[in-house]
């Protein structure tokens, strides 16, 4: 098993920044590639970035290519969201969680979902 905690959320004005953290323990986090979801309210949960293993690959939604960039330090069993440049569109609760098997693109391919942290942009 493996217990996701997303941190970092809140609200913030357009053109703002915010990193989010995901702790994760239990299982060996640094063999998963991390991907990012989020799910704004009437709409389907989406894909916005994942990060390898060793956080030499990073793939990102092109909605957010360019302002948003994964990272993670396995030593502390934690990635890290930095969003810029952020638009109100942006809204949406964030999760974290780990890919076991298929696209890293796809929700169905994650297992092990954190609870999700609100990110409300202010026009």
């Amino acid at each position: 098993q493996v217990q996701l905690v997303e941190s970092g959320g809140g609200l913030v004005q357009a053109g703002g920044s915010l990193r989010l953290s995901c702790a994760a323990s239990g299982r060996t986090f640094s063999s998963y590639v991390m991907g990012w979801f989020r799910q704004a309210p009437g709409k389907e949960r989406e894909f916005v970035a994942a990060i390898s293993w060793s956080g030499g690959g990073t793939y990102y939604a092109d909605s957010v290519k360019g302002r948003f960039t994964a990272s993670r330090d396995n030593a502390k069993n934690t990635v890290y969201l930095q969003m810029n440049s952020l638009k109100p569109e942006d809204t949406a609760v964030y999760y974290c969680a780990v890919l076991t098997s298929g696209s890293l693109y796809l929700q169905q391919s994650y297992d092990y979902w954190g609870q999700g942290t609100q990110v409300t942009v202010s026009s």
